[in-house]
């Protein structure tokens, strides 16, 4: 009986190590897998890390430079807006006194109308002989 007891653990024991082999095959493929990821990565991270870092600086450059340039632009539409309101006040101003312009040379015509009648009332008067009171 212990004859058959060890035939059983010894085909146990190579059942076991039959499937055991393959595994601790494909783990040591897998760890040299990794070995040479993190070799490879060891020699490019280095050089990716000063790229991010040019490239971050570059951003931050950039954004500085368009942050001046709103902050000018902005400037630059406040006085196109300020001489935007002084010509709007301007041309308010002409139309006010343009009416009032209007409206002056209107009655110095008829001032001037009304004084050449006069004139030639007087003149019409005096040919006719007689004097001119103001009828």
């Amino acid at each position: 009986m212990v004859d058959l007891a060890v035939m059983i653990v010894a085909v146990a024991f190579v059942v076991l190590v039959g499937y055991l082999v393959p595994t601790i095959l494909q783990v040591k493929r897998t760890v040299g897998q990794s070995e040479r990821l993190l070799i490879r990565l060891n020699h490019e991270l280095p050089g990716l890390i000063k790229e991010v870092k040019g490239t971050n600086e570059n951003i931050r450059a950039i954004t500085e430079q368009a942050r001046l340039g709103v902050d000018r632009a902005t400037v630059f539409l406040n006085a196109v807006g300020d001489v935007g309101q002084t010509v709007n006040h301007v041309h308010q101003a002409v139309r006010g006194k343009g009416g009032t312009v209007l409206s002056g040379l209107t009655s110095l015509l008829a001032g001037v109308k009304a004084a050449t009648s006069v004139m030639k009332r007087r003149v019409h008067k005096d040919q006719e002989g007689g004097r001119y009171y103001g009828d």
